[in-house]
This record gives C-alpha cells, sequence and structure tokens, in this order.
C-alpha cells in the first residue's frame, strides 16, 4: 500500500507542476502552489513569503487564514536564513505557539519550505495543521520537491512579468513618442504603427498593420517619383550605412507632407536583420523654413536693390558736371530719390518689424482711440494718392472707443485701406465700416470691388511673404509682409482678422477689436 501511496502523490505532484509552470501570472501561479501544496500533505492551511528587492521576506499569498491574522505570523519567517540550510525543510514548531497566539488562529504543527533557484532563495511555503500528526519524513522529501517545482514556476513567473513590464514601458515610450515611430520585419511589413505616425499620416494603425511600408507611405520626389520603390535604403543600402528616406506622403484629405524616414537594424547572432526600426519625422515646416528664407534672401535682394538702383541712378544723373539741369527737373529728380528713400525706409521697417515679431518684442502703447476719427484720418491721407475710386466711411454714433496703440492701429488702417486701393486699379467704391459686432468688441470692415482673391490663398494670405500669384501682384512692388504684420497687431490687442472675397468681385476685410482692450 505505502509504494502506491507514495506512487499516487508523484504523480499528483508531477501534474500539479505541470499546471503550475503552465502559468506565467504570478498571483494566479501563487493561490495554485499553494491550493496544491496543502492538499498533498493534507494541510488546512498555508502561506507563501516571497523575497522583496530588498531582501527581505514578506507574505504574498495564504489559505486557510483571515487576512488580518496573516502579518502576525511574521516570527514565522523572521530570521530563517540564519537557521536554513540549502535544500532542507524547517522545523519551526517552537515558533508556531507564538504565532498563533498573537493571530489568534489554534495551528498544531507547521513545516517550512524554502524554494531555491541554484543557491539563491526566493521564498517559503509554510503549511500548517490543526490536527493530526506531525509532517513524516516523505511529506518532507514530496514537499521539497514540490518547492523545487514551485520556484522555478515562480522564477519563470517574476521573469515574465519583467518581460511584460518592459514590454509595455516600451510600448509606452512608442505609442507617446512626439515622432513617428514604425517596426517592420525583413519583408518591409508593418509589425507597429505609433499614434503620432497615425495622425502624421492620417492613416490608422489598423490600417497601416501588416501592410508592406511601401504601399502605406509610398514617399514620392516633387517630381512624382517613388522612393520606396526606387530608392529605398532598406533595399539598396548607400555604402555611408546610412539608413534614411524621404519623400512626399499624399494624405487622403489632400494635404502633402515632406516625410523623413531614419531606420535602426535589429540584427540576430549571424547578423541577419530580424526587424527594422524607423523614427518617422515630418519635415514639412523645415522645409517651408528653409524655402522662407530663400524667400527672404530673394525679396531682399529684389526689393532692396531696385530703389537702390534708382536712387543711385538719379543721384549720379543730377551730379553730371556736364549737365545744367533746370529747377523742375531737379525739383522731379530729387522727388522721385525722396520717395524710393521712404520706400526703402518702409521696406526696412517691415523687416525689423517682422524679426521683432519673431522675437516676441512687438510693445504697444495703449490710451483710449476713437476709431471712427482714425479711419477718417486715412482715408483723407490716401484719398489724395487716387482719382479713380469712390470712399465712403460709415461707423454709428454711439461707436465706443478702444485701448489701443495709435500708430500700430493707424497702420493697420493705412495698410488695409492702401490695399484695397492698390489691388482695384479699375476704381470703384471703398467702404469703410464699424459696427457693434457683439457685447464689448467692435468690428471693423474695409471693402473694394477689386480683382479679389483665390480661394486657395484665404488661408495664407497673412503668412510671411506670402503673396497672391496673379499678374497685378507681380507688377506690384511688396515683400508680402504687410497683411502678416496687420494681423500680429491685431491680434497683439487682443483681436481677429479674417478676409472675405470673391475673385473678380472684390474683397472685405474685416478685424474685430475688444472695446476695453487686451
Amino acid at each position: 500500500m505505502l509504494p502506491d501511496f507514495r506512487l499516487r502523490q508523484r504523480e499528483y505532484l508531477l501534474e500539479i507542476s505541470r499546471a503550475m509552470n503552465a502559468r506565467l501570472d504570478l498571483s494566479s501561479l501563487l493561490k495554485l502552489t499553494l491550493k496544491s501544496a496543502v492538499e498533498i500533505l493534507a494541510g488546512q492551511a498555508g502561506l507563501i513569503t516571497l523575497r522583496r528587492d530588498d531582501g527581505a521576506l514578506a507574505p504574498r499569498a495564504s489559505i486557510g487564514l483571515p487576512l488580518k491574522a496573516v502579518p502576525l505570523f511574521e516570527p514565522l519567517w523572521r530570521d530563517l536564513e540564519d537557521e536554513s540550510k540549502p535544500g532542507t525543510t524547517l522545523d519551526i514548531s517552537f515558533r508556531l505557539a507564538l504565532a498563533s497566539r498573537a493571530a489568534g488562529v489554534q495551528m498544531r504543527q507547521v513545516v517550512a519550505l524554502p524554494m531555491e533557484i541554484g543557491k539563491e532563495s526566493i521564498g517559503y511555503i509554510f503549511i500548517f495543521r490543526t490536527r493530526g500528526v506531525g509532517f513524516s519524513t516523505n511529506d518532507r522529501q514530496v514537499l521539497s520537491a514540490f518547492a523545487d517545482q514551485a520556484a522555478i514556476a515562480v522564477h519563470n513567473a517574476r521573469l515574465y512579468q519583467q518581460v511584460s513590464a518592459e514590454r509595455e514601458r516600451l510600448t509606452a515610450i512608442i505609442e507617446n513618442s512626439g515622432d513617428g515611430v514604425m517596426i517592420v520585419n525583413p519583408y518591409r511589413i508593418i509589425q507597429t504603427w505609433n499614434k503620432t505616425l497615425a495622425n502624421m499620416t492620417g492613416i490608422s494603425t489598423d490600417e497601416a498593420a501588416g501592410r508592406p511600408c511601401y504601399e502605406v507611405l509610398n514617399l514620392t520626389t516633387k517630381q512624382g517619383v517613388s522612393v520606396c520603390h526606387t530608392a529605398c535604403p532598406l533595399i539598396n543600402p548607400p555604402e555611408d550605412g546610412r539608413l534614411y528616406a524621404e519623400g512626399l506622403h499624399h494624405r487622403a484629405d489632400g494635404i502633402s507632407i515632406t516625410l523623413a524616414d531614419n531606420y535602426s537594424a535589429q540584427t540576430n547572432e549571424e547578423g541577419q536583420a530580424t526587424q527594422f526600426i524607423a523614427n518617422v519625422r515630418d519635415m514639412t515646416r523645415l522645409h517651408e523654413a528653409e524655402e522662407l528664407k530663400q524667400t527672404l534672401l530673394s525679396v531682399i535682394s529684389h526689393e532692396l536693390k531696385t530703389p537702390v538702383s534708382i536712387i543711385k541712378g538719379y543721384a549720379g544723373t543730377l551730379a553730371r558736371e556736364d549737365a545744367n539741369w533746370d529747377k523742375a527737373t531737379l525739383a522731379d529728380g530729387l522727388s522721385v530719390i525722396e520717395e524710393e528713400a521712404d520706400r526703402l525706409d518702409r521696406l526696412i521697417t517691415n523687416l525689423l518689424d517682422a524679426s521683432r515679431l519673431q522675437a516676441g518684442g512687438l510693445k504697444l502703447q495703449l490710451s483710449y482711440l476713437n476709431l471712427a476719427d482714425m479711419a477718417k484720418t486715412a482715408v483723407e491721407k490716401l484719398q489724395t494718392t487716387t482719382d479713380k475710386h469712390v470712399f465712403t466711411v460709415d461707423f454709428p454714433r454711439d461707436f465706443p472707443p478702444i485701448r489701443g496703440d495709435f500708430e500700430r492701429l493707424q497702420e493697420v488702417l493705412t495698410n488695409l485701406i492702401g490695399n484695397a486701393i492698390k489691388y482695384s486699379p479699375g476704381g470703384g467704391l471703398i467702404k469703410v465700416t464699424g459696427a457693434l459686432a457683439k457685447h464689448n468688441v467692435v468690428r471693423l470692415s474695409i471693402s473694394d470691388e477689386g480683382i479679389g482673391i483665390p480661394p486657395v490663398d484665404q488661408e495664407r494670405i497673412f503668412d510671411r511673404f506670402h503673396r497672391v500669384d496673379n499678374r497685378l501682384a507681380r507688377q506690384t512692388p511688396g515683400a508680402g509682409l504687410g497683411l502678416f504684420l496687420v494681423k500680429a497687431v491685431v491680434e497683439a490687442h487682443g483681436g481677429q482678422i479674417g478676409v472675405e472675397s470673391v475673385p473678380g468681385q472684390g474683397s472685405a476685410f474685416w478685424l474685430e477689436l475688444p472695446v476695453g482692450g487686451q
């Protein structure tokens, strides 16, 4: 009978060990381990302690014991390392009475089973009996083998927890990265596609995962040639070893952006690539900034060169010693020089203002202003520059004063009315109107009957150096800074500005300002 009993014990132990090793959730594994150990030894209660990061033991699972009583059994595992020897069970019955009295739970027998990996103790299993005989040598042998299996299972579960935690940490880093992150396998099939990349491209993770990257992104040159098919660094690595690709990505919403992919290869022990991690950045703004820089240089060279050439030409002509100019000719020449000098001054002032705005240095000198009077003054001043236009100024009598910078707002009015004249070369009516738009907000509108603004340009008309691409704009001098500065001044006052326009019928620029100022 005894051999059969031991055989059943070992078969049961083998079955439980398989079940334990199949589980990787530590909490679930500890419960199964403890339940199995109590059943094998016909105990009534059990307790597992595991070693913390600081090396101290702490209870992690219990069965058959009141939860509040578990910490009171601390004398059982206190200083166990001083008595423990690798591979042995411990007889700590002499401590049981003290712990039982403290916990108010009657226990008669206890055995402690060290769980060890090699020579490292990772914790203990305590099995309690409230009745019956003490634990036999066979019990201790079977349970020692069980503890070894439990130690391996617990160790594996902890390793799995660490790997899972690391994976979750890396996933969180990837998902919350400010750059787009794409991971592809050696066949260029997308395995990972983070939130930033989804927002950047307009392609969701579900749409991208499992598909070839050259189909999802399909970067192209400005000429429409596919970079992914003709110059993919994963297929044809460059001599310098830099895995880099850059090109245009055309989003489904019609927006085109410039993306740069920096790849990093992950290799196995044989040096073969197992996957490629791509750091994807939106280079659109960088390219726009570079183009803006080139535009600035072009604008400055052109806009400054023209008046300088005119001034130099007139000055040289008037200074000729072989000519005897009459007063009228001298006056005309000097007038041209003065006009071109004023033009230079305006351009340099605008460039300086734009530079200050870029550095956040626009300062306002605030006072209470009568915007209606300012509009009338601006119209009277500019009306002398044209004989093709009719002007109307319409403000209600109860139009409230606003708090603002007189010089800056006068520049705004002059710029907008000047543009209305400039871009309605055939003449027509220019209306300047004011109204109380809503509570404590005034609205000013300047409308003309000119050439209008195409819809594609209406969103960018207030950008630095942007000019509408039409014949009149190309023939009209300017650096494309006027409306940029107008918008900056209005927004500095806590207001907003916009335009409504129909090509061929005219434009209406409007601005809203708070009555009390910002």
